[in-house]
C-alpha cells in the first residue's frame, strides 16, 4: 500500500519512512532534532488504569528507540459513548496522564472521537541531537542483539481475554507492560549501539527482520536464550494465539530459518507485543557492559543473538537442542 504513495523528500528529513522505523525525525538546526511518533490501540487488560499506562508506556517507547527523550504528549482516543461509560475514559486516560508525569513528558490536550470501539493512545514528540539519533540501520557483522524485556505479551493478553490466564501470570504481564523503556533507553547510552528498535506489533522476529534489511545484514537468534514472561509458553500451549502472531509468523517465515526450532517457541518469536522491550545491536565488546548497566537500573536485559554477513533481511533462529 505505502508504495503507492509518494516517497516524501527534504533536506531537514533524517529518518522517514522509508525503513519502517520506530519514529520519524526531522532537523531543527545543527544541534538539534524532532522525533515525532504516534500509537493507540484496542484494550489489552481490563482495568482502565492500567490499559492508560500500558498504552503510554508503549507510545513513549518509539521516541526512547530512537535514542531521543520524550518531550511532549498528545491522548487520541475514540470512545464508544453508548456502550461504555464515561468514568471507564476518565480511569484510562488518569493511567496515561500517570506515566507522562513520572516520565517527566508534558501532556498538552488530545482529540477524542465517538466510535464503535474503545481504542486509545498517544502522539509524541520527543528531542535529540542529530548526531546522536538511533535507527533500525546501523546494525554490523559482529554486534551481539540485546533484548530489554521478556516476551509473551499477545498470547498472554490473549488467555486473559479467554479468562484462562492465571492471576500470578496476568500481574507479571501488566508489570512489563507498564514498565517504560527510559532505563534501558540510559543503558545504551553508556555504550557503542549500532541500532536500536522496540519490539512491538511484528514480535521480536518481525522488528529484528526490519533491522537486518535496514542495516543490509543478517541476523542470528538462539531460541535457547529467549527471556519469557512466566505463563508465556503455557498460554501459547493452550492456543491462545492472537491474529497478530498468525499474520506475523506468515511475513517472517519466507525470510527466517526456522528448522528445528520447536512451533511453540517460533510462535512467541512471531508473537505481537504491547509495550515490549529495546532490541539493541551492540558492538560485541559491550554486551556484557551493556547487561550491567541495565541490571543496575533494574532492567532485566539477555543477549539473544548476533549480527551476521548474509543475504540482507533475512535470519537464522538456532533450535533448543542444537
Amino acid at each position: 500500500m505505502l508504495s503507492a504513495l509518494p516517497e516524501v523528500s527534504d533536506p531537514r528529513l533524517l529518518v522517514g519512512a522509508g525503513t519502517f522505523d520506530d519514529a520519524g525525525v526531522v532537523r531543527l538546526s545543527d544541534e538539534l532534532a524532532l522525533v515525532q511518533s504516534v500509537d493507540f490501540f484496542t484494550p489489552v487488560v481490563d482495568d482502565p488504569f492500567d490499559f492508560g499506562r500500558i498504552a503510554a508506556a508503549n507510545a513513549l517507547s518509539d521516541i526512547y528507540a530512537m535514542g531521543a527523550k520524550p518531550l511532549t504528549a498528545l491522548a487520541v482516543c475514540a470512545f464508544p459513548v453508548d456502550t461504555l461509560p464515561l468514568s471507564v475514559l476518565e480511569r484510562t486516560l488518569a493511567g496515561g496522564l500517570a506515566v507522562l508525569r513520572e516520565e517527566g513528558v508534558l501532556p498538552l490536550g488530545g482529540h477524542t472521537v465517538k466510535g464503535p470501539e474503545f481504542t486509545y493512545g498517544l502522539a509524541v514528540t520527543g528531542l535529540v541531537h542529530p548526531g546522536r539519533v538511533l535507527t533500525n540501520a546501523g546494525a554490523r557483522a559482529g554486534d551481539q542483539l540485546v533484548l530489554t524485556k521478556a516476551l509473551g505479551t499477545g498470547v498472554m493478553a490473549t488467555a486473559l481475554k479467554r479468562g484462562e490466564l492465571p492471576e500470578e501470570a496476568h500481574r507479571a504481564m501488566v508489570a512489563s507492560m507498564v514498565e517504560t523503556n527510559r532505563r534501558a533507553a540510559q543503558a545504551c547510552e553508556t555504550v557503542e549501539v549500532h541500532a536500536l528498535t522496540d519490539v512491538t506489533g511484528y514480535g521480536l522476529l518481525g522488528h529484528a527482520l526490519e533491522m537486518a534489511e535496514a542495516s543490509g545484514v543478517a541476523l542470528e537468534l538462539d531460541a535457547a536464550l529467549l527471556p519469557l514472561l512466566p505463563g508465556a509458553r503455557a498460554a501459547a500451549e493452550a492456543g491462545a494465539i492472537p491474529a497478530g502472531l498468525t499474520a506475523n509468523r506468515k511475513w517472517v517465515e519466507a525470510k527466517a530459518g526456522l528448522d528445528g526450532v520447536d512451533p511453540i517457541t517460533a510462535d512467541l518469536l512471531c508473537d505481537p507485543q504491547t509495550s515490549g522491550g529495546l532490541l539493541a545491536a551492540v558492538a560485541a565488546r559491550d554486551a556484557a557492559r551493556l547487561l550491567e548497566r541495565c541490571k543496575e537500573r533494574g532492567v532485566r536485559a539477555t543477549v539473544v543473538g548476533r549480527v551476521i554477513e548474509g543475504r540482507p533481511g533475512t535470519a537464522v533462529v538456532r533450535g533448543v537442542s542444537e
